[in-house]
Order: C-alpha cells, then sequence, then structure tokens
C-alpha cells in the first residue's frame, strides 16, 4: 500500500523533450530582472507549477550553479534541462536561455548605431545613464550585505577597491588574490569563510515532483571518468576549432580571434556575477582594444538591462559595436560585421558554462560544502563587492562629468540618478519600472528642449 496522502496531487507526467524546448524557448522570452527574477521565474514554474523537479534538487542544483564563474541562471537551465533530458537537453535549456536576448540586442545595437544621434534616441539613453549608476551602486548594496560577514570579508572588498581604484590592478590578479587568502584564511581561520545560511526554508505542499527527493540520480548524471574525458575533449575542441578558424579567416591578430580569446578569459572570471566581470570587460574592450568607449559601455549596459537573459549579454553589445567601429567586412557590410562580432563574442562567453554543467557538474556536487573548495568562493565574492563599487564610481564619473572633471557637472543626471537610488533603495521599484521611468524622463526632458545630451 502507498503511504502518499490522497490529499496530494498525483506525480507529473514523464516530461517530452518537445515539452521542455518549448518551455525553455518561452523562458528565454521572459527571464527579466536579473539573476533573482531569472531563478524565482524558474522556481515558480518548474517547482511550484509545473512540479518537474522538487524543491530540494532545484536548490542543490542552484547551490552547484552558484559555485561556478558564468550566469548562474543560465547555468541552473542547463543544469535542469541536463537532468532531465541528457546533454541535449541541457544544450537546449541553455542555449534558448541565451538566443532570444543576442538577436533581440543585435538589433537593438543596430538602431543605437544608426540612429543614436537622433534627439529622441539620445534623449532616452541620457535619461539610462543615471539610472544605470544607480543600479550598480544597488547591485554592490545587495552583494555587500549578503557577502560581507565579518570585518576580515569588509576587510578583503576594501583591498580590491583600493587596488582597483588607486592601483590600477588588473581584475584577473584582484581574482587570484582573493582566491589566494580564502584558501590560506579557510585553513587557518575556517570560522571567518564559513558560509552562512542556506536559501530559505524549503516550501512544502507542492505535491510530488517528476524528478523528486528520493528520485534515483539517473545515470548520465552519475560520475564516470570516461565521460568527463570525452566532454572535456568536445568542448576544447570545440574552443580550438573555432579559435583556429577565426585565426585562419581574419588572422591571428584580427579583431575577431582577440574577441575570441578576450571573451574566454572573461567567461572564467565571472564569479559574482555579470556586474563583478563588466570592469574587467572595460578594461580590455575600451581600454586595450578600443572596440568601443566609455560612454557606449553604459550605454550598452542600459540596453542588457532591458532585455531578456542574463546580464552578461552585454557582451553582445560590445562585440557588435566592436565590429560596426572596426567595419571588420568593409563599409558597406557594418551590420553583418557587427552581428558577426556579437554571435563571435557570445559563443567564446558562453562555452565555457556549458562545459562546467556538463563535465564539472557530478565532480562539484559530491564536493558542495567542503570548506576548503567553499573558503577561496567566499572571499572572491567579498572582493567582488569592491570591484563593483569601484565600477560605480566609474560610471557615476562619467555620467556626472560627460566632458571629463575639468568640464561642467551635470546637475539634471544627478538628479535622476539620486531619484532612482531612492526608488531602488526606498521604494523597492523593479529595474524595467526604473529604466523606463528613467528614459521617459529623458525624452520628455529633450522634447520640451530643456536640455541637449
Amino acid at each position: 500500500m502507498s503511504d502518499r496522502s490522497p490529499l496530494l496531487p498525483a506525480p507529473p507526467a514523464p516530461v517530452g523533450f518537445g515539452q521542455a524546448l518549448r518551455f525553455w524557448l518561452k523562458l528565454g522570452f521572459i527571464s527579466f530582472g536579473g539573476p533573482a527574477g531569472q531563478i524565482a521565474i524558474m522556481h515558480t514554474e518548474l517547482v511550484e507549477r509545473r512540479r518537474w523537479i522538487s524543491e530540494r534538487r532545484f536548490l542543490h542544483a542552484l547551490n552547484y550553479c552558484m559555485l561556478l564563474p558564468g550566469p548562474e541562471a543560465q547555468q541552473l537551465a542547463t543544469y535542469i534541462g541536463w537532468l532531465m533530458h541528457r546533454t541535449a537537453g541541457g544544450l537546449v535549456a541553455g542555449a534558448l536561455f541565451v538566443l532570444p536576448s543576442l538577436v533581440i540586442l543585435i538589433g537593438l545595437s543596430w538602431l543605437y548605431l544608426a540612429f543614436g544621434t537622433v534627439p529622441a534616441v539620445a534623449g532616452l539613453f541620457y535619461g539610462l545613464k543615471p539610472a544605470v549608476t544607480a543600479l550598480v551602486v544597488h547591485a554592490a548594496h545587495r552583494i555587500g550585505t549578503r557577502a560581507l560577514k565579518n570585518g576580515w570579508l569588509w576587510g578583503i572588498a576594501a583591498a580590491a577597491f583600493v587596488a582597483l581604484f588607486a592601483l590600477d590592478a588588473p581584475f584577473p590578479l584582484i581574482v587570484l588574490g582573493a582566491a589566494l587568502i580564502g584558501h590560506v584564511g579557510g585553513r587557518y581561520a575556517p570560522q571567518v569563510f564559513a558560509p552562512g545560511g542556506g536559501h530559505g526554508a524549503a516550501k512544502a505542499g507542492n505535491g510530488p515532483a517528476r524528478i523528486d527527493d528520493d528520485t534515483p540520480t539517473p545515470p548520465h548524471a552519475r560520475f564516470s571518468r570516461r565521460r568527463l574525458v570525452r566532454v572535456l575533449v568536445v568542448g576544447i575542441g570545440l574552443w580550438g576549432a573555432a579559435m583556429a578558424g577565426l585565426a585562419l579567416t581574419s588572422g591571428v591578430q584580427g579583431t575577431l580571434t582577440q574577441m575570441g580569446a578576450f571573451f574566454t578569459k572573461a567567461a572564467l572570471l565571472t564569479f559574482g556575477g555579470a556586474y563583478a566581470v563588466l570592469p574587467y570587460v572595460y578594461q580590455g574592450a575600451v581600454e586595450q582594444h578600443q572596440w568601443l568607449t566609455g560612454a557606449q559601455m553604459i550605454d550598452g549596459l542600459a540596453l542588457g538591462e532591458t532585455t531578456p537573459g542574463p546580464l552578461i549579454m552585454v557582451v553582445a553589445f560590445v562585440g557588435f559595436v566592436g565590429g560596426w567601429t572596426k567595419q571588420l567586412f568593409g563599409p558597406d557590410a557594418l551590420f553583418l560585421a557587427g552581428a558577426a562580432a556579437a554571435c563571435v563574442v557570445t559563443f567564446f562567453t558562453f562555452l565555457p558554462s556549458f562545459v562546467f554543467i556538463l563535465a564539472g557538474g557530478p565532480v562539484i556536487e559530491s564536493t558542495h560544502g567542503q570548506l576548503r573548495f567553499t573558503a577561496p568562493l567566499t572571499a572572491i565574492t567579498a572582493a567582488v563587492v569592491g570591484v563593483i563599487l569601484n565600477l560605480a564610481l566609474f560610471f557615476a564619473a562619467h555620467v556626472l562629468w560627460p566632458q571629463g572633471f575639468g568640464g561642467r557637472f551635470d546637475g539634471v543626471s544627478a538628479l535622476i540618478a539620486v531619484g532612482a537610488g531612492i526608488a531602488l533603495f526606498r521604494f523597492k521599484l523593479g529595474v524595467m519600472p526604473l529604466l523606463a521611468l528613467c528614459a521617459g524622463l529623458g525624452l520628455a526632458l529633450t522634447t520640451a528642449g530643456l536640455l541637449q545630451p
């Protein structure tokens, strides 16, 4: 006799690949709100409404993804798709999480470059820029309140800020230094780097799930040395083939080849989310390679905030502007050059995430919760707070002094930024309503002739 309560609904029917594909496609178009919003949407749809996976298994997958570099929401979708429908399920879930955003951003990037000097478009971006500055400050506060649990972690955050702001240290060096501190600190001061509580109490009463707490791990999700080697060989082989193809067609020093190499490194350093890696992207894309300007970088972040998908998709904008600016295929094929560059940087940014999930899932799951693995990540997360604060100051300087510190102070932008900050911190306004309000205000001021953006 079954011990299941008759009040609970029956387990959901088996989920077909086509049914899952339709859901992942829908998710790619509705995944607004940054990682927190995207994870909340998946929880509502997959745990509560569809019951494809239980609360505990969902959180277990999320904990694993948060240990990795890269966009955790996209990796979570890849993980669940892989768990349900093997490698093909993971590839479809992860790809559809990104592709709608890529297509939308290619279109918006073209509009930005082709019509960005039109007063109405310029007015929209005039309102968006101070809003983005407030969003970055809010991100630093949000991550800091969660990550900086003691004075030592505050010190790591402060040191990372000083290293970037005063010493102009490269972002990879900051990540490496923080990881080393966490590794040593985890051995000699484990209480400093011990992880905090979980993600909250598990919600009860959802009913049995297709992948429930006691559902055995499917064979394809169990660790196999042969499978690990096979996935690594395929992943590294794809990367090598793509890099070789770019080198043969555009040259080793060609723009597309440089983009492939640079965004591969960026993908491996995205601990702490997109805001954490943006300073590194700025150093390389703006200062080193000059694919775009600092002002364009801020505009790109504003566009990234308004589209579905992970915020790190701002790299597609960076690639599009770089391909367009460098006129990769000549002056008569600017859109094609921008679209090709956007696709290249997206491929190299997300390829490591797929490899991490498909190859490393069974390995890292077995080490989850062990301090010697989590302490370096705790220290890196603390350093990320300082990095994001430095990014906020950089954006504020470019928005409030658009001609440099020797130029005029933009009081209107300052008022919009302060208002956006109050809306975020005091009234908890969502990202999309905030951006819509600020963009509308910038457009209204421009249309009324009250400012020249």
